[in-house]
């Protein structure tokens, strides 16, 4: 297969993969949205699964994306990683502050007392269970690039 066949390829996996984030996106949030439309973390929430499914693929699917044999791009994915690390550092303690002082409850004070703590524990779960892994990933992605840049200088691999 020629290099302008597999580039088409990866970025017609890529698009497919933007296709299941947003499926995900959309699956872990729904619930939240039919009950609080105006809910004050939709964007945090969004990029935490968003960086997660994303970077979790990287990490165990490199050889299959753009970024396999582009050594340039691996460096800069690897350095824009600490911004963003501090960046899901920050906003998760942002939601885990306002859920112990304020309460998640509180939002939801338009249902029942089992649905206000049916859906605080969801949200609650929901989102520090993607802010932590979001964060972890974000910790592991810069080594396998490190080990990819090393295995395609020395061995031709990914």
């Amino acid at each position: 297969m020629s290099k302008d066949k597999h580039s088409k390829l990866y970025i017609r996996l890529e698009l497919i993969w933007w296709l299941v984030t947003l499926l995900v996106i959309l699956g872990v949030l729904l619930p939240i949205y039919r009950v609080l439309p105006e809910y004050p973390f939709w964007i945090q929430n969004t990029v935490f699964i968003s960086v997660f499914i994303t970077i979790t693929r990287y990490v165990f699917l490199l050889k299959h994306t753009l970024l396999a044999y582009r050594q340039w791009l691996k460096v800069v994915v690897s350095v824009l990683c600490i911004p963003l690390f501090f960046y899901l550092i920050k906003e998760v303690s942002l939601f885990s502050t306002i859920a112990e002082e304020i309460g998640i409850e509180e939002m939801f004070g338009q249902l029942s007392m089992k649905g206000q703590a049916d859906m605080s524990n969801y949200v609650r779960s929901e989102m520090l269970f993607f802010g932590a892994a979001s964060i972890i990933s974000t910790v592991i992605l810069p080594f396998r690039m490190l080990i990819s840049f090393w295995r395609t200088h020395n061995r031709g691999t990914v």
